[in-house]
């Protein structure tokens, strides 16, 4: 699969199987980000991948209502940062972009590998501190809740939810969002 075909095939699945998480997966998809560009290269992206069971349980506590269906994830990957990690130019803060960055890496890596990897914002950030430690400097961006797609719909699905499963939602056309040459909304 190229990565053409990784950003066409990608989608934020919600209906999960389990998926076999090894050492060497985890490696693979954080050499992904490893090799993402950043600002001076700083790199300022940290993850916590969580495929044990038991601490992936405790995460499900964290989730936000909605939420429910990351009970069927075989890893959850914590993405975090600070600001103090990487460029600040004026008011530009590169953290949050840079860590992006990477996480699209993970993101297209387990895509290619026939992954689910579905980064959600609907959790409590300090609960997710807590449980995995994280220091309180530090920010949750994401959590990229990770599987394999199952061939029917979940059941802990919203009926909203259970429709984005059938079929992408829509897109906004190219004209809302690109400009040649210069900002000319329509």
């Amino acid at each position: 699969m190229d990565v053409k075909e990784a950003i066409h095939t990608r989608r934020a699945y919600r209906s999960l199987e389990p998926v076999e998480i090894t050492e060497e997966l985890v490696r693979d998809m954080a050499e992904s980000a490893r090799l993402t560009c950043s600002c001076f290269n700083n790199q300022p992206w940290r993850f916590v991948f969580v495929y044990d069971p038991e601490v992936l349980k405790e995460l499900h506590a964290a989730m936000s209502k909605g939420n429910e269906w990351v009970q069927a994830a075989s890893m959850i990957i914590a993405v975090f940062s600070k600001k103090d990690l990487d460029c600040a130019i004026k008011r530009r803060e590169y953290y949050l972009f840079d860590t992006g960055l990477a996480t699209a890496f993970i993101i297209l890596r387990a895509t290619e590998l026939g992954l689910v990897a579905h980064p959600i914002a609907g959790f409590k950030e300090d609960a997710v501190k807590e449980i995995l430690d994280i220091p309180e400097e530090m920010q949750v961006i994401t959590l990229v809740i990770v599987g394999k797609q199952a061939e029917s719909i979940g059941p802990l699905l919203t009926e909203k939810q259970a429709g984005w499963e059938r079929e992408r939602p829509e897109r906004l056309p190219l004209e809302e969002f690109a400009y040649a040459n210069r900002f000319a909304p329509r």
